[in-house]
């Protein structure tokens, strides 16, 4: 508690120098009670003796508000009766100013919670609580935000025995009398910062609150409630209409929750009401929540009558299917789902009246109309752009309608009345220009699990075979995929059905393949691979599992698991099912039934048939596992853990006798392919050693089920081996069972000299057995504990992850050893003084004072290894550690931070960072002005990121201990400079933040965590103003286009010029997907197109519009270019020199001349551009008899530029204006030719 104060305080204390009135009152206020009251140790009794006067009341309030939900229960019922005597009379005078008020009610949330049951009644507090709940109807949003969470915390948390809080009648009543006033069309008065509210905004603010609050209420409350919600439509409010309906929704939602929760004498009115009050079907929201409060409404109608319910379920049907023919896809998909959830309310006598009449044509039951009419829409033009919706209402129909008439024996209500749809959402997926096909797999996928497809494929083949493909039919493989979920077939149709079409199927690929035709080959393999892969579904517990399990289908299995690599996951998977549905059915465990797929426990079979099937399979144990092993021993490491999931499994239904015939194999084996390792040569070591994992694998399956002499015998065995190395993780294993009594002192002195030379998964593997070790120590036998102290210690400097994550396991796994207690016999330890042998008393500090011996080791390596074990030992029993103990290990380490050797200080500056995270900031305050100094040494040092590591531990210590603090410590100037970057930086950074949460709305991501919490202190939440250096980087969410809601329409597709059939099929010719594509030859649409002759017109001259703006902006471009390039050279220009004098361009005539050429070549860009503003106009007869550009200089014989008696020729074009696009159909070259 005192460092979450301390967090909250540190945080308004810097705010002295503020110039902001409001945060600088509190911070100074906190000064002066600090000052004054430091000695009592707390702040919470000193705040009151300065609540009399009224200059720093906000403050005072605000201080109380900060530290109130950190006091302890006992300090605020203490102070009681003066914080009520002091506060309750503020609330009239607070009204009108917002930020103390919300002061006050954080207060009094705080106060709230801390109440017992005797101090509710008190009278201050009964009038406090109310005029809190008045707030929640303030028009200011902050306040009456801060009340309705008080109000819903408060009666979310009841005092002890009791389940409702005692003051949820009055509030119930009090919303009640609310709602009752704005349904008579009353404005509920508020005084407070406006004179009073509109009734709408009024019931919103209501409605808001009352949401969260309403599983809080009574439940004898709900019924007065849910009248007056009904009358809140009446207003005319759309959004006031909306907020009713959904807070109905969760209302009557609640009521199928809860049984305490009785609207039952309700529903009919309630209902009624609603059918009666449908909202025009151009507000798409209120139709939405309208569609959502009436689908549940009659699933609560349901849940509490459902005889009742039946015969309005029709007329409730036909309500919402007129809402399907929207125009807005939210009102769609709205009714959509309430039609789904009308579907759960189908009685058993409604679904028999259906069954009677299913082969009428016009059927008279309400489950007959709805099918039919559901199967009509599929083809109808009003509902194309809602097939979606219809095809999830299918769906719905297809799940709630497995009632089998009390008996599994019998057809499924789906079979015998949804054949139509299932026909017709075939026929459909089949089409290609039908553009709704995940919808219809959708449906066609729970007519899989409900039906299965022993029943499916009689209604819809797959035609796959040649002669089907001959006959015309439409293939239908996309059934295939759907085969892998649990349905109700028996495994005997995959049998009958499948195998043989595999078998067919794999002759055609074997035929196809010789001939070379490798693409059909392909596709047979495909196929057969989908069809296996569907066998895991024929195996949720099925009903024939003993008559189809026989020889020759388990000989199969077994071959293709030996022989077939693509099948053998699928076959692995089946095997797996067969068992754990089996036993999950047969133990009647309910935590393992809920483990079930949702469409098996709907329909699975009896217990007593499960335990048959149990019982089967046990007897097949010896026979599977013999497979399974030699599978194991086949297949790659990355494979094992399948089979071995597998293995896992069927050794679970074993019998005793089958495990230990099945160990007493894997030992016999283990022995020898050890044997084998040790004598072979080089050459074959590598394979050996492959088969010693492998039956060590196997082995550590079998361990959880051995019985105890078994698992003695195997751990004497492994121990008594000279070689140990493979055998530590087998040794783990037993200790950990509990079936092996250990002498871990003996296992320790056998493990004593195994410890140079070993791999890094070995090393893992002897910190895992030393860890089970450690945990079945016994107290007298602590001594034990010093001895593994350095190795463990040494093992966190690990480079192999796997191995450095045991060795901090087995760090703590000692501390907490130590932590339990016992006795430590110092004169059993080798080179102990005898002086000083005393027996010491086992506890954390002891065991820390056993590590830290590491610190005087002799290599930097174990003092490194040390200061990381001491750190991940301080983070895990920082609460069991004193404060003297913290002191004297921070102390300590503080001077290795003076260390030359780097390796040292990395591991030191992590655990300075460890610490400022998790020791109290005042333990730590003291040694800050040592600890300052020594960090600043390294904060220009780039090797190993000491840099960046020393600038984040001082970002964290200024958030612990304030700037000023920090600041201070810091002796030198070059080191001052060093933390006002920091400063600067981080505040920079800050800034920028903010102005990126200013400009997007988006949140900012969350640093992921390591999953380990002294890693994510150690090195997560890496600096805050590493950000702030990339100043190029975009903003959070930058670069991301908007998504435009853009509402899309349906509309017909022509294809090929076929006539349409809008009366039949007219779904599949209707699409909604966008038509704003790019399309082929979309580009030609800019260029102009012969009236006569509709041919596109390609004019490359500078009647362009679009190139005459572009040549413009070249014109321009080259005029601020020179003009640029005048004031450097021309004679009006200036330069400065290397002293910034001044120095204007002398006028000789060489600048001059370059002046007039320039100005020249200006005036023809213009002229140019002026003329293209005319092109494409026909030319008058001046302008045909205007002298072309350079037309002196053309010779009259000759084909050259030079004019007989002439001057020299000059090209007075400049080269960009001659190479630009103007002109291109009259292009004149530099001398005036074409």
């Amino acid at each position: 508690m005192a460092d979450s104060v301390e967090s909250v305080l540190a945080k308004i204390r810097p705010h002295t120098t503020s110039s902001l009135a409001h945060q600088k009152a509190p911070a100074t206020l906190l000064r002066a009670i600090e000052a004054t009251f430091r000695e009592q140790n707390t702040i919470f009794p000193g705040v009151w003796s300065c609540s009399g006067e009224g200059d720093i009341l906000p403050s005072v309030l605000y201080l109380l508000a900060a530290v109130a939900q950190y006091v302890p229960q006992p300090v605020i019922l203490s102070h009681l009766t003066t914080i009520v005597s002091l506060t309750s009379p503020l609330f009239p005078s607070l009204s009108a100013h917002a930020p103390p008020l919300r002061s006050q009610l954080t207060l009094y949330g705080a106060i709230f919670l801390a109440l017992d049951r005797s101090h509710l009644e008190t009278q201050g507090l009964r009038q406090a609580f109310m005029t809190i709940v008045q707030l929640c109807l303030d028009p200011r949003p902050k306040v009456r935000k801060k009340a309705a969470e008080i109000v819903k915390d408060v009666l979310s948390s009841p005092p002890l025995p009791l389940s409702k809080h005692p003051y949820a009648s009055r509030v119930a009543e009090w919303v009640q009398a609310a709602l009752a006033e704005l349904g008579a069309g009353g404005l509920p008065k508020f005084k407070g910062k406006k004179a009073e509210n509109e009734g709408s905004e009024a019931a919103i603010y209501l409605l808001a609150f009352l949401r969260p609050v309403l599983p809080t209420l009574p439940a004898e409350s709900f019924s007065a409630i849910t009248s007056s919600m009904l009358l809140l439509p009446r207003l005319g409010n759309p959004y006031l209409s909306q907020s009713a309906y959904s807070i109905l929704s969760d209302l009557l939602a609640l009521s199928t929750e809860d049984p305490t929760v009785d609207l039952q004498s309700h529903m009919s009115d309630l209902l009624k009401v609603i059918l009666s009050s449908p909202p025009l079907r151009s507000d798409s929201a209120l139709t939405s929540a309208w569609a959502g409060v009436l689908g549940s409404t009659m699933l609560a109608y349901y849940h509490a009558n459902p005889e009742e319910c039946s015969p309005e379920v029709h007329k409730v049907w036909k309500a919402l299917w007129n809402l399907l023919d929207s125009s807005d896809t939210s009102t769609r998909k709205a009714a959509a789902d309430a039609l789904s959830t009308l579907s759960r309310c189908f009685t058993p006598s409604l679904i028999t009246a259906a069954v009677k009449e299913r082969d009428s044509s016009e059927p008279k039951s309400a489950i007959g109309k709805i099918v039919a009419q559901t199967a009509k829409a599929l083809d109808s033009l009003p509902y194309a752009s809602a097939i979606p919706g219809i095809f999830a209402v299918s769906t719905a129909l297809m799940e709630n309608l497995r009632y089998r008439g009390g008996s599994k024996d019998h057809a499924t209500a789906a079979e015998q009345l949804l054949v139509p749809l299932i026909e017709k959402a075939s026929e459909l997926r089949v089409q290609k220009t039908f553009e709704h096909k995940e919808a219809a797999d959708a449906f066609l996928s729970a007519a899989m699990r409900v039906l299965g497809p022993e029943v499916l494929l009689r209604l819809l083949p797959l035609n796959l075979e040649a002669a089907d493909r001959q006959a015309g039919r439409e293939p239908r493989a996309f059934l295939l995929p759907l085969l892998a979920q649990p349905h109700p077939s028996p495994l005997g149709h995959f049998l009958s059905y499948f195998v043989p079409l595999t078998e067919r199927m794999f002759d055609l690929q074997t035929t196809a393949d010789a001939e070379g035709r490798q693409s059909e080959a392909k596709v047979w393999s495909v196929l057969v691979e989908q069809i296996w892969v569907g066998l895991p579904g024929y195996c949720w517990a099925p009903a024939d599992l003993e008559k189809s399990l026989n020889a020759q289908f388990a000989q199969l299995l077994s071959q293709l698991l030996y022989g077939q690599p693509e099948l053998r996951p699928a076959v692995l998977r089946a095997l797996k099912i067969l068992v754990e549905s089996n036993v999950a059915l047969a133990s009647e465990d309910p935590d393992k039934i809920a483990r079930l797929p949702q469409s098996v426990r709907a329909d699975h079979i009896s217990t007593e048939q499960a335990q048959e099937n149990v019982a089967f399979l046990r007897a097949q144990c010896d026979s599977w596992l013999a497979v399974l092993f030699n599978v194991f021993g086949s297949v790659g490491r990355d494979n094992q853990r399948m089979v071995g999931d597998v293995v896992g499994a069927w050794i679970s239904i074993a019998d005793a006798k089958a495990v230990t015939q099945a160990y007493q194999k894997l030992v016999a084996l283990f022995k020898q392919n050890l044997a084998k390792a040790q004598t072979s040569a080089s050459g074959k070591g590598p394979a050996s050693d492959s088969m010693v994992v492998v039956t060590q694998d196997l082995l550590l399956l079998v361990i959880p089920y051995l019985s105890s002499e078994d698992a003695t015998a195997l751990f004497d065995m492994c121990l008594s081996s000279e070689v140990l190395e493979s055998k530590e993780t087998i040794l783990a294993r037993l200790v950990e069972s509990e079936k092996v009594a250990a002498d871990a002192a003996a296992v320790f002195q056998k493990l004593e000299g195994l410890v140079d030379g070993l791999a890094a998964a070995a090393k893992k593997d002897r910190m895992l057995l030393f860890t089970a070790l450690v945990r079945v120590i016994p107290t007298e036998s602590l001594h034990l504990i010093p001895t593994v102290i350095p190795e463990a210690v040494l093992g966190t400097k690990e480079p192999s992850e796997k191995a450095r994550n045991a060795a901090f396991d087995l760090v703590v796994a000692m501390g907490k050893k130590m932590q339990a207690g016992g006795t430590v016999k110092r004169q059993m330890l080798e080179d102990m003084d005898e002086d000083g042998a005393d027996d010491a008393t086992a506890n954390v500090e002891e065991y820390l004072t056993m590590v830290a011996g590491g610190l005087a080791g002799a290599s930097p390596h174990m003092i490194s290894a040390t200061v990381t074990a001491l750190s991940r030992l301080v983070f895990e029993f920082k609460d069991s550690i004193s404060a003297n103990m913290t002191s004297e290990i921070f102390s300590t380490l503080l001077v290795f931070l003076t260390s030359a050797n780097r390796e040292i200080v990395k591991s030191v500056l992590g655990f300075v960072k460890l610490a400022i995270h998790t020791i109290s900031p005042n333990l730590l305050r003291p040694y800050l002005k040592d600890l300052v100094p020594a960090l600043l040494r390294w904060s220009h040092d780039h090797k190993n990121h000491f840099k960046a590591k020393v600038r984040h531990i001082f970002e964290r210590m200024i958030r612990r201990f304030g700037w000023e603090d920090v600041y201070s410590f810091a002796q030198e100037e070059e080191a001052r400079k060093v933390l006002l970057n920091i400063k600067k930086r981080k505040d920079r950074a800050k800034k920028k933040r903010a102005q990126g949460a200013d400009d997007d709305d988006e949140v900012p991501r969350a640093k992921p965590a390591a999953g380990d919490a002294f890693e994510d202190v150690l090195y997560g939440s890496e600096s805050e103003i590493d950000e702030s250096d990339d100043e190029g980087a975009p903003a959070p969410g930058a670069g991301k286009p908007k998504r435009r809601d853009d509402k899309a329409g349906a509309r017909l597709r022509v294809d090929d010029d076929e006539p349409m059939d809008l009366l039949s099929g007219a779904a599949t010719h209707v699409t909604t997907a966008s038509h704003k594509r790019k399309k082929p030859g979309q580009d030609a649409a800019r260029f102009k197109t012969d009236d006569d002759t509709g041919k596109m017109v390609i004019d490359g001259s500078d009647d362009e519009g679009a190139a005459a703006t572009a040549d413009a902006e070249d014109a321009k471009m080259r005029v601020e270019g020179d003009a640029y390039r005048e004031g450097l050279t021309s004679v009006d220009g200036f330069r400065r020199g290397v002293t910034g004098k001044v120095k204007f361009n002398k006028d000789t005539k060489k600048r001059r001349r370059e002046a007039d050429d320039a100005e020249a070549d200006v005036e023809m860009a213009d002229a140019d551009a002026q003329a293209g503003k005319t092109a494409g106009k026909k030319p008058s007869a001046r302008q045909k008899q205007e002298p072309k550009f350079g037309h002196e200089f053309k010779a009259k014989k000759a084909g050259g530029d030079v004019k007989k008696g002439g001057v020299d020729p000059y090209a007075y074009m400049s080269l960009s204006q001659a190479a630009s696009k103007k002109n291109r159909g009259q292009r004149i070259g530099i001398a005036g030719k074409r």
